[in-house]
C-alpha cells in the first residue's frame, strides 16, 4: 500500500525538480528518527498479516466473470468503525486496483517470549558478546534464576481457554499483550481473523458479487473484464494501455494514478512486461499475437477515426514490442493490480530487526515457490507460477540510459525486486553483489554514526526518484515527520523491508516486513504460511539460527522459483549446516526436549560462521528437502557428515523445548503438517491447481488460450471453495477427475 499522504501532487516535470530536494530532507529525516530510536526497546513481539482481496461479478447468463470497481464505496463503510474511533476487529485501506481491498488485524498479534526463550535469548547474547561458554549446571541454575516452570503454562492455557468461545473474543484475545496469555495463543486466533475480514466483506456485496483471495485475476486486460464496462484510451490518461483502462484504478486516493502516470513519463513510455507462454499441443510456433485483435476498446463508444487511431497505434507497439513466444503487458496494473499476502513483525530493537531481515531473506524464494499461485495473465497460461517478476516489470521505471549505463550511472533492477544485500554488520562478509548507493547520502550518515551496513542499505534505497509528491506536504519539519523518507522508502518494493519507526510515532518499534509470498486460496492455507514464517522468526532468534549464504545464491534462487512447477522440480541454494550454539545444545540436551536423536547430530558448531567459509556454506537442495529435511549420515565417531535437518523438524524440536499446551500443539500441527504436505508435493500449489483446471477443461483447446468460459467456471469453483461450500480436497478430486478423463481421452497426433 505504501504511503498514504493526503494532498494535492504535484505533475511529474514538477516531481522531478523536488527529486533532489526530497532525498535530500529524507537523509535527514532518517538520521533524526534513528538517533532517536536506536536504543528503542520492547519486550514483546508483535506481527501482523496483510490480505489483500479481490471483488468480483458474476454473470451468469454470460458466463463472464468481472472484476467489481467498487472498492472505494465498500471502504466508506468498512473504514467506519475505524474513524469513528471504535475498537476494530479489523482494518481497511485502499490499494492499486479499483476491485481491490486490504484488511488486517485490528490490532497486531501478541506474544510475550517464555521464560526458556527469555533465557535461551539471553545466553545467545552473552555468548555472542564475550564467548560466553556455560556448564551444565551454571545452565539449570540460569533456568532457576529466571523462575521457568512448564506448570505456569499450562495454567496460562486453561485461563485464556475461557476467552476464546466466539469470534469476537477470538479477535479480541489476538489483539492483546496481557501477561495472561499464552505464549502461542496467536496461533488459534489468526485463521479466525481471516474469515471474519472476509465475512465482512461479503456482508456488504451485491448479488452475484464475491471476494476471492486470487493473486492474479486471470482475465485482466482482456476485452470487457470491468464492472461497469470500461475501455482502453491510450492516448490519453494515466495508464495509456492497450489493455488496461484507467477506471480500474482506484480513484478514492490520487497516490495510485500518480504512481501508474509518472512511471510511465520517467521512463518515456509505457511499461514493457513480458511472460514466456505456456507451450501446449496446439500453441502457434512461435506464438505472436495481434495486438490490434487484442485492443479493449469499445467500437460502439467511439467513431471510426477514434477507433481507426487507436488500431494504429495497436500496430506500432506491436511493430517495436512484440516478443515471439510471450506474453506482453504494457501497464502498472498488471503488476500492482494482483493481490498478495504479506507479514509484518516489530522486533525487540533495531539489532533484532537487522537479524530477521536478514535471516529471512534466503527464504523469500523459497516461500515463494512454496506458495505460487499465478499462472494465468490476459487471459493466457504462463510458462511462470508466480507474480513477482510482472509486479517488478510493471512499476519499472528506469529510463534506458539507467538500464545500459551508457551515459549515466548504471542501476541494474526495476525498484520493485529482490534485496541486494544483507544488514547486520556481522553478515556483510556474505553480500558478494555489487550495490549501485549514493555514496553522498552514505557517507552524510557514516558521519552521523549510523553503522555502514545500514547506511549502505539507506544510501541503495535513494538512488530512486520519488514518484509521488504532494504540495502540501513539500515543506515539513525535519525532526519531527518522515514523510520524505517514507517517499523514498516506500516506493522502493523489495522482498524485505527494513522499517524504522515513524518520526511522528516513536513508540512504534523496529519492524521488519516479509513480502515474497503468493496469496493462497483458502484461509486456512494463508494462516498457514503467516504461522510458519512467525515461528520460524522465534526459532531464528532463540536458538540463534544461522541461515545466510551470498546474497548471490539468493538472487539465483528469486529466479528459480518463479518458474512452472518449481516446487517439483527445482533445487535451490541452501545453507548446509544450521548450528546451534554450544550452550543452547548443552541445555536442550539437559532437558532431554523430544528430539529425534537423528536431529541431534546435525548440530554442527558455530565455526562455519566465518567468511572464509561462505562460498562452500550451502547446497542445491529441493523445497521438500529444504522443508521436511533430508537423510542425516552419521560417521562412527557420531559426527554429521551430510544431510539437512528441515526446518519444520527443526521447528517440532523448538516447539518442544517450551513445552507449550496440547490443544495449541495440536492447532501447531495441523498448519505445519498443511506447510509439510505442500513441500512433498502432496498437496498442489494453487498455481499447479489452476493449470490443472484449465487444462481439463471442456473448452480449452490446447493452445495456451484460457476463454471467459474457462476463467468463469473457475472462479465458480474457487467461490465454492472460499465460501466453505466444498472442500479444498473436493476441488483438488474434482480437478483431477476432469484433467484425467481429458487428457486419457486425447487422441494423438
Amino acid at each position: 500500500m505504501g504511503l498514504l499522504s493526503v494532498g494535492e501532487p504535484l505533475s511529474w516535470p514538477e516531481t522531478k525538480s523536488y527529486a533532489e530536494y526530497i532525498r535530500e530532507h529524507g537523509i535527514k529525516q532518517f538520521i533524526n528518527l534513528y538517533n532517536l530510536c536506536k536504543t528503542k526497546t520492547s519486550e514483546v513481539l508483535k506481527f501482523g498479516d496483510e490480505i489483500e482481496y479481490m471483488i468480483l461479478k458474476f454473470d451468469d447468463q454470460s458466463k463472464k466473470v468481472r472484476v467489481s470497481n467498487r472498492a472505494i464505496e465498500l471502504l466508506k463503510i468498512l473504514q467506519e468503525p475505524e474513524e469513528n474511533g471504535q475498537d476494530c476487529v479489523s482494518l481497511w485501506r485502499p490499494e492499486f486496483g479499483a476491485y481491490m481491498v486490504e484488511g488486517t488485524p485490528g490490532q497486531p498479534y501478541s506474544m510475550n517470549p517464555t521464560p526458556l526463550e527469555q533465557y535461551l535469548m539471553t545466553a545467545n547474547h552473552d555468548q555472542q558478546q564475550d564467548s560466553y561458554s556455560a556448564s551444565n549446571n551454571d545452565n539449570i541454575n540460569m533456568m532457576n534464576e529466571h523462575n521457568y516452570n512448564a506448570e505456569d503454562d499450562d495454567k496460562n492455557v486453561e485461563d485464556d481457554a475461557s476467552m476464546m468461545d466466539n469470534n469476537n473474543k477470538l479477535t479480541s484475545s489476538s489483539s492483546s499483550s496481557s501477561s495472561s496469555s499464552t505464549p502461542f495463543s496467536f496461533v488459534n486466533v489468526i485463521e479466525a481473523n481471516m474469515r471474519l475480514r472476509r465475512k465482512q466483506v461479503i456482508d456488504l456485496l451485491n448479488e452475484n458479487e464475491t471476494i476471492l483471495s486470487i493473486s492474479p485475476f486471470p482475465s485482466l486486460g482482456t476485452f470487457d473484464f470491468c464492472e461497469p464496462s470500461s475501455f482502453v484510451h491510450p492516448t490519453y490518461g494515466y495508464s495509456r494501455s492497450l489493455f488496461f483502462p484507467d477506471e480500474a484504478i482506484y480513484t478514492g486516493h490520487p497516490r495510485f494514478r500518480t504512481l501508474a502516470n509518472n512511471i510511465r513519463e520517467r521512463r518515456g513510455r509505457n511499461v514493457d512486461i513480458y511472460l514466456p507462454i505456456f507451450r501446449d499441443q496446439n500453441t502457434s510456433s512461435p506464438f505472436r499475437e495481434n495486438f490490434v485483435d487484442s485492443l479493449n476498446i469499445d467500437p460502439t463508444s467511439i467513431d471510426d477515426e477514434e477507433k481507426e487511431k487507436y488500431e494504429e497505434i495497436a500496430r506500432e507497439r506491436e511493430r517495436i514490442f512484440r516478443k515471439d513466444d510471450h506474453i506482453y503487458m504494457d501497464a502498472m496494473g498488471f503488476g500492482m493490480g494482483c493481490c498478495c499476502l504479506q507479514v509484518t513483525f516489530q522486533a525487540s530493537n533495531i539489532d533484532e530487526a537487522c537479524c530477521l531481515y536478514d535471516q529471512l531473506a534466503p527464504l523469500c524464494p523459497i516461500m515463494m515457490a512454496l506458495s505460487a499461485a499465478s499462472p494465468i495473465f490476459r487471459g493466457f497460461l504462463s510458462d511462470i507460477d508466480c507474480r513477482w517478476s510482472v509486479i517488478a516489470q510493471s512499476v519499472d521505471d528506469r529510463t534506458e540510459a539507467e538500464i545500459t549505463g551508457k551515459s549515466c550511472r548504471r542501476i541494474p533492477k526495476s525498484r520493485f525486486d529482490s534485496i541486494d544485500l544483507y544488514i547486520s554488520r556481522q553478515n556483510v562478509d556474505y553480500n558478494d553483489i555489487d550495490v549501485v548507493y549514493d555514496e553522498r547520502y552514505y557517507q552524510q550518515m557514516i558521519d552521523n554514526q549510523i553503522p555502514s551496513s545500514i547506511a549502505k542499505h539507506i544510501a541503495h534505497l535513494f538512488i530512486r526518484d520519488p514518484l509521488v509528491i504532494f504540495k502540501e506536504k513539500l515543506d515539513i519539519d525535519d525532526t519531527k515527520e518522515s514523510d520524505h523518507f517514507e517517499n523514498i522508502q516506500s516506493t522502493n518494493w523489495q522482498t524485505m523491508r527494513f522499517k524504522p519507526p515513524p518520526l511522528s510515532q516513536p513508540e512504534i518499534g523496529w519492524r521488519v516486513e516479509f513480502r515474497p509470498m503468493e496469496l493462497q486460496l483458502t484461509d486456512r492455507e494463508n494462516a498457514a504460511l503467516v504461522i510458519f514464517v512467525v515461528l520460524l522468526t522465534r526459532l531464528i532468534l532463540s536458538f540463534n539460527l544461522n541461515l545466510l549464504i551470498p546474497m548471490s545464491k539468493v538472487e539465483e534462487n528469486m529466479k528459480v522459483a518463479q518458474e512452472r512447477d518449481a516446487l517439483k522440480h527445482k533445487r535451490f541454494w541452501f545453507r548446509r549446516n544450521i548450528s546451534f550454539p554450544q550452550n543452547i545444545r548443552e541445555h536442550l540436551r539437559v532437558r532431554r526436549c523430544r528430539a529425534s536423536k537423528q536431529l541431534s547430530h546435525c548440530f554442527a558448531s558455530c565455526s562455519d560462521r566465518s567468511a572464509k567459509n561462505i562460498e562452500t556454506c550451502c547446497v542445491q537442495l529441493t523445497i521438500d528437502e529444504i522443508i521436511n529435511g533430508t537423510d542425516i549420515d552419521v560417521n562412527d565417531d557420531g559426527i554429521h557428515d551430510g544431510g539437512f535437518p528441515g526446518l519444520i523438524p527443526l521447528l517440532n524440536f523448538y516447539l518442544d523445548s517450551v513445552e507449550i499446551d496440547a490443544e495449541t500443539r495440536c492447532t501447531l500441527n495441523l498448519y505445519l503438517r498443511l506447510i509439510s504436505r505442500r513441500a512433498k508435493g502432496e498437496l498442489p500449489t494453487a498455481a499447479q491447481l489452476i493449470r490443472r483446471f484449465v487444462i481439463g477443461h471442456e473448452d480449452y483447446q490446447n493452445d495456451s488460450r484460457v476463454s471467459s468460459k474457462i476463467v468463469y467456471d473457475l472462479l465458480k469453483q474457487l467461490d465454492q471453495l472460499q465460501t466453505d461450500q466444498i472442500t479444498l480436497e473436493q476441488l483438488i478430486t474434482n480437478i483431477n477427475q476432469h484433467f484425467n478423463n481429458k487428457t486419457q481421452t486425447k487422441t494423438p497426433d
